[in-house]
């Protein structure tokens, strides 16, 4: 395929995208306009489609480790930049509409910023997210990465922090990279622990979070958070 060829086809998918948005494009159309920006003079077909033969969907291509994602033949560093970007542009997206609004009146927003923060981890990670006096976002932080089966934290550890951040609210999230996002036992006795010992020094703990490729788990929302 010729140069010029090359052009007036990013050219064209460019202009079909302007005039439709995605509506109309298949899956690998779109990683192939958007690997037009980080490939230059090369044709990108190939490539997209060999993302999706290896990967299958975009939360695939997007969550697969940065190793197994080179073994694409034509995909550069540039391409892995790019790629990892829009997910961490997306966490982003979704972390400033929490900081706008209560969390309590709109738990998706958290789930949705929970899983995209989390999903692709291969070993299980802990997050916080601090609540201000309104429950909307003020921070958030990943603060232990353990195994593939186990991640611990400690509430003393997260008190300081919690206070640091002039936090009056918290959610914990971790992730079960298995998918299967059923609480362990260990996770009922480490919640248990956690929502005490910040409750002590007056920080609400208004729920944990775990999520997996399956979906979530909200303690708050199966009543697993009653004094």
């Amino acid at each position: 395929m010729t140069t010029e060829h090359h052009i007036g086809h990013r050219a064209r998918l460019r202009e079909k995208y302007l005039k439709t948005g995605s509506k109309g494009f298949h899956d690998y159309e779109l990683m192939e306009l958007l690997l037009t920006y980080a490939i230059p003079q090369r044709d990108v077909k190939p490539i997209a489609k060999e993302l999706f033969k290896r990967f299958h969907s975009f939360s695939g291509i997007i969550d697969a480790p940065l190793l197994e994602i080179s073994k694409v033949s034509g995909f550069g560093k540039n391409s892995s930049i790019l790629v990892k970007l829009i997910k961490d542009i997306s966490a982003e997206y979704l972390a400033a509409q929490m900081r706008e609004q209560d969390v309590l009146t709109s738990p998706a927003s958290v789930t949705d910023f929970a899983r995209m923060k989390l999903s692709g981890h291969e070993d299980e990670s802990f997050m916080v997210i601090y609540l201000n006096t309104k429950n909307h976002v003020s921070d958030y932080e990943i603060i232990q990465t353990g195994t593939i089966d186990r991640a611990i934290i400690y509430p003393r550890n997260l008190i300081k922090k919690s206070l640091a951040s002039n936090a009056s609210g918290l959610i914990i999230v971790h992730n079960h990279p298995s998918g299967i996002c059923d609480p362990s036992d260990e996770d009922k006795t480490l919640t248990t622990a956690v929502k005490n010992a910040v409750e002590a020094v007056n920080i609400r703990f208004l729920d944990h979070l775990i999520v997996g490729k399956s979906g979530y788990f909200s303690f708050f929302e199966n009543g697993l958070l009653s004094s």
